[in-house]
């Protein structure tokens, strides 16, 4: 089994477990045999030489568990490899003069060793360094005179490593999830961030346009011809109450309520399933109370066009009193109203006074919303 090393994205900081050192202390337990013959020894040099190599050696440990938990939780999968040798180089040198000093009992080093190396490096480095500390556990303990055979700290060496590159894969898988959720949730953002870009776009674009146009007729008009200048203001002032209905609802993420929006979101779902469509760039004409159930009606009329009619044309008609969306495809039968779609259309139209209407023509099929 091998294991790829990627430099990991530097993120903000995650908060960390309280227990964690705690944990990690624990296992320096196995150090207190060094410690004992150490103190037992005193006050011999080599004694003390021993002690404080083995106390360094512990601290150095857990400053490197500690920093090696702060990477990961900010997603550092390994430090930077003049880092890493750095560390190994400091605890190979002090479990050496453990072992100098002391003798047989200073290798209990070598599994901190080991998990160091695991913690650290890759498979392809690990494994054979994990295997030569073990196999040097067994050869310098028949070898070495006055040392005793010792087969279980080379299993324990094989057992810890195991252990930690376990803990050390879930945490990486971990941390790809985070990393996975991280991008879903930013791809979201800039797709809510083009959504309402597109939608304001749809609807201020021309919405602001005949806002001037009139504004600058109404002008003109004020002085020569005071009625019709009233109309072109009262239809400015509807118009204006329009866009800023439809704006507020664009930025609520109601996209599927305003009739600008859906007009838009018609004409890019047609064009994905490639059916030639023939859509109407204005909304003036309709009347405010009306422009939801229209919006709702060209969204079911048209996902049925997608669905269902196998089109190759399709045209929505809209005017004041009325929106129509119409297609070249298989039709079904005359006054027929299916799905649960159409079904809630029609009492949409129920509740308001409207009228849907559902026919077939040749070919084709036609779903209109008449208002009375």
């Amino acid at each position: 089994m091998t294991t790829v090393e990627t430099p990991g994205q530097v993120g903000a900081p995650r908060a960390l477990g309280r227990h964690g050192p705690m944990f990690a202390a624990i296992w320096l337990a196995f150090l207190l045999d060094p410690v004992r013959s150490a103190w037992a020894d005193r006050p011999a040099p080599h004694a003390w030489i021993g002690l404080v190599a083995t106390l360094v050696f512990a601290v150095t440990y857990l400053a490197l568990w500690l920093a090696v938990r702060t990477d990961r939780a900010r997603l550092v999968q390994v430090p930077p490899l003049q880092t890493r040798l750095a560390w190994m180089a400091v605890l190979s040198g002090l479990a050496v003069v453990m072992v100098a000093a002391l003798g047989q009992v200073g290798t209990a080093s070598v599994v901190y060793l080991a998990v160091t190396v695991v913690m650290l490096f890759p498979a392809v480095v690990f494994v054979p360094v994990v295997a030569v500390l073990a196999a040097a556990v067994l050869v310098t303990g028949i070898t070495v005179t006055g040392w005793e055979h010792s087969p279980w700290l080379a299993f324990s060496t094989i057992a810890a490593s195991l252990a930690v590159f376990g803990v050390r894969s879930m945490m990486t898988r971990n941390m790809d999830l985070i990393r996975a959720h991280e991008t879903n949730a930013a791809l979201a953002a800039e797709s809510e961030r083009n959504r309402l870009a597109r939608d304001l776009h749809d609807i201020l674009g021309h919405s602001l346009t005949v806002i001037t146009i009139k504004a600058e007729l109404a002008g003109r008009l004020f002085d020569d011809d005071p009625a019709r200048a009233r109309t072109e203001l009262a239809d400015l002032e509807r118009l204006s109450r329009d866009a800023l209905t439809d704006v507020r609802r664009a930025v609520e993420g109601y996209r599927d309520l305003t009739l600008p929006g859906e007009l838009a979101r018609a004409r890019t779902a047609l064009a994905a399933a490639e059916i030639d469509a023939s859509i109407p760039g204005s909304t003036d004409d309709v009347p405010t109370p009306v422009r939801e159930l229209f919006a709702w009606t060209i969204r079911e009329a048209v996902t049925n066009v997608i669905r269902h009619s196998g089109a190759r044309h399709c045209e929505v008609r809209l005017s004041a009193d009325s929106v129509e969306v119409r297609d070249d495809g298989c039709g079904m039968a005359a006054g027929v109203v299916r799905g649960s779609g159409l079904l809630g259309l029609q009492e949409r139209a129920a509740a308001t006074g409207a009228t849907l209407v559902t026919r077939s023509l040749d070919p084709g099929w036609s779903v209109q919303m008449v208002m009375p």
